[in-house]
């Protein structure tokens, strides 16, 4: 769970199989009552028409926390923390980050570094669709080093650079009132 759609979807299917969750969070339901088989089921199938998956191996679950911090930490919390993201991680999720490192690679065939800076170069997106923080104040937010690297690290991901992807946004909407 990414959103808070996907929360209430979640706390939905729960509540028509009669189940209250103690806890809801992204990527996580603590459930007060024992789940029988066949609600696991009906509640697997339900949430899987919704687009969501139902985790059970613990390398998964391990995964989506990792995948979660890191949401959170780049696309909800008002400032980026200042701490290495490593230590971040490792703190929230509770496990050494080389372990999750090693785990995170197997299974999803990128590092969370690269996750990392995937997440961030859609955070910088958002920021210039919104037009509220020039280039300077993007990269400050987002602890680059300096806006020469968030460009680079733009160019490379995206193929454009954010002043050009920012003149792409304006040039759709000229056009929009063209129409």
């Amino acid at each position: 769970m990414v959103s808070l759609r996907c929360k209430m979807m979640v706390k939905a299917e729960l509540e028509k199989l009669g189940l209250q969750c103690t806890a809801l969070d992204l990527g996580m339901v603590e459930i007060f009552e024992n789940i029988t088989l066949e609600q696991r089921n009906l509640l697997k199938a339900n949430l899987l028409k919704s687009g969501l998956v139902l985790l059970d191996d613990k390398k998964s679950i391990l995964i989506e926390k990792v995948k979660n911090v890191i949401i959170e930490m780049i696309h909800y919390m008002d400032e980026i923390p200042k701490v290495n993201y490593s230590d971040y991680i490792s703190d929230k999720v509770g496990y050494d980050y080389t372990y999750l490192a090693n785990i995170f690679s197997e299974v999803k065939g990128i590092t969370i570094q690269q996750f990392i800076i995937l997440h961030k170069i859609e955070k910088v997106k958002e920021l210039l669709i919104y037009n509220e923080l020039n280039l300077t104040e993007i990269s400050y937010k987002l602890h680059y080093s300096s806006v020469a690297h968030l460009s680079n690290q733009f160019k490379k991901i995206t193929g454009l650079s954010p002043t050009f992807y920012k003149q792409l946004k304006n040039k759709r909407r000229e056009n929009l009132e063209d129409i």
